[in-house]
């Protein structure tokens, strides 16, 4: 039976993605690339999933890119091998399309129009990092560690950890982390700011599955307005990110969750939004 490389679980409207290679601390290969492509885009389009939880099986999130290649046959399987489907042609162009391809996901999981949660334990290494800081909260257990581990595999780095580490981080950290490719703890991490709550390894899943439930209560409408907002501020102009707010918060305004808001202000009770 071929591994399972990633879970998926749908509860309450937390969608839940789980790297599935424990036995190698969730090392992303082949597979889990695809895979976790191919969840990320489908779960932007599902609209039962409100929010989104990455997490890594076993004591791990994920330790960068699996560098040992594929797994060698055991002599021992006689097996009949399946018949490979045809494949382009090798080469630097075919190499380049295909990790581009991949590395997608974490466009597509830091433009989602609704929150995302990486839930972090163990090793977070080069891709697990990156993905970690493509979502909007990273609650991490206090047995976490960090390392962008790139310059020291002799590689430049990918899915975005340039960017994304550079605005969530700035440039003079990002340059150090990435160029050093020095190891650091959770108590770190929250105090540079990579770490968006640093709770112990007994209460990290309880904390982040009451972040996904008080998220997934609100309203999913106004939640995609608000990401809108931040993700534009990163590159508009003022001006032009003062037009973008004008037009979100009236059409804000026009929405049944703001009349159920108003309604539940003056009432005295928590709002229940239908996200229309």
């Amino acid at each position: 039976m071929s591994e399972q490389v990633l879970l998926q679980d749908l509860e309450d409207g937390v969608l839940t993605l789980t790297f599935n290679r424990p036995e190698r601390l969730n090392a992303f290969n082949p597979p889990l690339m695809r895979a976790f492509t191919e969840a990320v885009g489908q779960a932007n389009k599902n609209p039962e999933a409100r929010v989104i939880v990455i997490r890594g099986a076993g004591r791990g999130f994920c330790a960068g890119g699996d560098l040992a290649g594929k797994p060698k046959k055991d002599p021992s399987d006689q097996s009949e091998p399946k018949p490979e489907k045809p494949k382009a042609p090798d080469s630097l162009a075919t190499r380049i399309d295909w990790l581009r391809g991949n590395m997608d996901a974490t466009r597509q999981l830091f433009e989602m129009p609704k929150p995302t949660i990486a839930m972090i334990r163990g090793a977070t290494v080069s891709v697990g990092m990156a993905i970690a800081a493509a979502c909007d909260f990273r609650v991490v257990s206090d047995n976490a560690s960090f390392m962008t581990g790139f310059a020291k595999a002799g590689l430049s780095g990918d899915y975005g950890v340039s960017y994304f580490l550079t605005r969530l981080l700035g440039t003079a950290k990002t340059r150090e982390l990435m160029l050093l490719g020095e190891r650091f703890d959770a108590a770190e991490a929250l105090r540079i700011g990579y770490a968006s709550r640093l709770v112990s390894d007994a209460e990290l899943e309880d904390n982040t599955y009451a972040l996904a439930r008080q998220l997934a209560s609100g309203s999913s409408i106004v939640q995609r307005y608000i990401k809108q907002n931040l993700n534009a501020a990163m590159e508009m102009s003022l001006p032009a990110s003062l037009d973008l707010e004008a037009t979100l918060n009236v059409l804000s305004a026009q929405t049944n969750d703001h009349k159920e808001a108003v309604r539940a202000f003056i009432e005295r009770r928590d709002p229940v939004f239908s996200g229309s």
